[in-house]
């Protein structure tokens, strides 16, 4: 099992969303105690957060 406290993706990283497919950059990341998990802020859309779970690693 994977330790939740590390992050995947790194600032800068390119990744795609999963629902749009689309390719973004990763702005800036945030690890949200409460949830025990990242939130990734991403150039295409500043004022939104994606979880981990809804970015995928470019291929």
């Amino acid at each position: 099992m994977r330790d939740i406290s590390v992050k995947i993706f790194s600032n800068g990283k390119t990744v795609t969303i999963r629902v749009s497919s689309e390719l973004v950059t990763i702005l800036k990341s945030h690890y949200v105690k409460n949830m025990k998990r990242y939130s990734y802020t991403v150039t295409k859309y500043p004022s939104t957060f994606f979880f981990e779970e809804e970015l995928m690693k470019q291929e």
